[in-house]
């Protein structure tokens, strides 16, 4: 499986967007790539939430998105909903596939 699997409807307006992305640079969801995902969805307007195993939170949230401790390697599945989901998860996958823009 590549970075980043859609699971999502094809149609914007219906329903929540699902996908699953891996992380992919060394250090994990650390600080700056925290830092990039919420600084992302403030430049959209849909719900994101984003899980790692049994954890869940808030992907607006730089602490909540902390306490996710995703490691290389962890599988995140991520959930948008609302005006311009599928636009935002889009976006993050990419973020994501890119090892959030980072120089390992």
């Amino acid at each position: 499986m590549g970075a980043s699997e859609h699971v999502s409807p094809p149609d914007d307006s219906k329903g929540d967007h699902v996908r699953k992305a891996r992380i992919v640079n060394s250090e994990g969801l650390h600080a700056r790539p925290c830092h990039a995902v919420v600084s992302l969805a403030r430049e959209y307007k849909a719900d994101l939430r984003i899980c790692n195993g049994a954890s869940a939170v808030n992907g607006r949230s730089i602490l909540e998105l902390m306490t996710l401790s995703a490691s290389q390697g962890d599988e995140l599945e991520i959930t948008t909903s609302g005006a311009d989901a599928l636009a935002l998860i889009e976006a993050l996958c990419g973020l994501i596939a890119a090892g959030f823009v980072e120089n390992d």
